[in-house]
């Protein structure tokens, strides 16, 4: 089987650095998927939106930022959930390095503009493939009674974020970059407080550090082709 993108999504993360860990930690944070011309067809969205129509949908991505190749999946790996510090099979996770690099997330729709769907709560990077689109029906798709395995709930947010410099963005894309901080973007394990770290986001390199419980913003940088 072949399959290839229909669709690219784009949003202000232009790195793997940052991406929540998983869809909906994010609600603020708003993307566009573009479909390729071929796919671009307003009939293919018809029902998708509007009266009767579905205000979730999934998404079946690719894992475009993965250097390493399809075939050198790993069967166990580290969940950052456990800290990074013990070991799952891969099929237990929803880590990228899979025998087919493939991701699965469910997201708000928001609108539909020119053929173009707006979402909110993706845990994608800016230029990440959509292979595949399908609605989100709750009597198939809900399922609060399941077990939770070693993920009891939705991580909280950990940190409370501090903008120690007026950045140049509007006041949607801080709401958003707030909420991505406050998650916690650094690895588990690293926790240096000396440390200055960078988070690519909406064309400018946004500069922060964390003490204790607290995240500070303290510069920016624009990034080359901004």
């Amino acid at each position: 089987m072949e399959i290839r993108p229909i669709a690219y999504y784009h949003c202000p993360l232009q790195s793997r650095f940052g991406v929540p860990r998983q869809s909906g930690l994010a609600d603020d944070l708003e993307g566009r998927i573009v479909f390729e011309p071929e796919f671009r067809r307003e009939e293919a969205l018809r029902g998708l939106l509007g009266d009767g129509g579905f205000n979730r949908i999934w998404l079946i991505w690719g894992f475009s930022a993965n250097r390493e190749t399809a075939c050198s999946w790993q069967p166990l790996v580290r969940p950052p959930r456990l800290g990074g510090n013990a070991s799952m099979g891969v099929f237990a996770t929803r880590s990228p390095y899979r025998p087919n690099p493939l991701g699965l997330s469910t997201v708000s729709l928001v609108r539909i503009e020119d053929c173009e769907l707006h979402v909110q709560g993706a845990d994608l990077m800016d230029g990440t493939p959509i292979y595949d689109i399908k609605p989100y029906i709750v009597y198939a798709d809900s399922h609060p009674e399941a077990s939770r395995g070693f993920v009891p709930g939705a991580p909280e947010e950990t940190l409370e974020v501090l903008f120690e410099v007026e950045l140049p963005l509007s006041e949607k894309e801080k709401k958003a970059l707030r909420e991505v901080l406050a998650l916690d973007p650094r690895p588990a394990y690293q926790d240096d407080p000396d440390r200055t770290y960078g988070l690519p986001f909406s064309g400018y390199d946004i500069r922060f550090t964390v003490t204790g419980g607290f995240l500070r913003v303290v510069g920016f940088e624009v990034l080359g082709d901004h």
